[in-house]
């Protein structure tokens, strides 16, 4: 929320201490803190992705900068027309949105700053990109994950990071390997059942 002091201001000077806020958040990103939704984008760091991930972040950064800015401009506008701000609910909540739309053109316009897209990897070798299809030796059951860069990891969606105990260990491994997996519980071990290239343009 905008306090009243900072309400008081007039609009150019609010905006330079805006800007000061964003460059605040820059240096929160790269050190891996900030908002709800951040992404790792720690400075130096190569963000490997898919190419389907690399397109998702373009379109998403493309839509923030042409049409959510317009947007939450026009509410600004809009609320504003209202007349006192000291008391506008739509005012705050617009500049709010405003604000969140700023932190995440930076957050990924520092991840496609140092963005690797995993291309071109050995056929068959487990790598970023691929789909994979285990057997749990343990309980003698079969699981399914994508590999994906850390940024696009989504458990729900069954897709892991290269950079998880599970995923850091199938790295390279073929159909037929036995591939051990050490947990703080204990060592997991899975057999690779087959590996394909993922489609992950859904």
């Amino acid at each position: 929320m905008i306090s009243a002091r900072n309400k008081d201001r007039t609009e150019p000077d609010f905006f330079r201490g805006f800007r000061k806020q964003i460059k605040d958040q820059q240096k929160k990103v790269q050190q891996g803190k900030g908002s709800k939704g951040l992404i790792d984008v720690a400075e130096g760091k190569k963000n490997l992705l898919t190419r389907a991930g690399l397109n998702k972040y373009e379109a998403e950064l493309h839509d923030l900068k042409v049409n959510r800015r317009q947007e939450i401009a026009g509410k600004i506008k809009e609320a504003r027309e209202q007349g006192d701000l000291s008391e506008n609910a739509e005012y705050d909540a617009a500049k709010d949105e405003q604000r969140e739309i700023e932190e995440r053109i930076v957050q990924l316009e520092l991840l496609l700053k140092n963005a690797e897209v995993v291309d071109d990897t050995e056929e068959g070798s487990i790598n970023i990109g691929c789909h994979v299809k285990l057997l749990d030796k343990e309980f003698d059951e079969e699981v399914e994950y994508t590999i994906v860069g850390s940024t696009e990891a989504n458990s729900l969606q069954g897709k892991i990071s290269n950079e998880s105990p599970v995923g850091k260990a199938l790295l390279h491994h073929r159909e037929g390997d036995t591939v051990e997996v050490e947990t703080q519980n204990g060592v997991l071990q899975f057999t690779v059942l087959s590996v394909e290239k993922a489609n992950l343009e859904d």
